[in-house]
């Protein structure tokens, strides 16, 4: 089952636009390894933190355009 903190980032990117692949882009993972951390069948170390991290680059990139 997936930990709650990877919900808020789905929702994140959801009301944001932000596809997978421009978050996976940004964490320098590859799409399917995201896909497998956000599904909850991959629980790296940090992941909440890196994860969380990299979606608030995006956002914040994504204002000031």
């Amino acid at each position: 089952m997936p930990a709650k903190w990877t919900a808020e980032i789905v929702g994140g990117m959801h009301l944001n636009g932000i596809t997978a692949k421009e978050l996976a882009k940004a964490l320098g993972y590859h799409p399917k390894y995201v896909s497998a951390v956000l599904n909850g069948h991959r629980e790296p170390k940090n992941a909440e933190k890196v994860f969380k991290e990299a979606l608030e680059k995006i956002i914040s990139q994504k204002r000031v355009r």
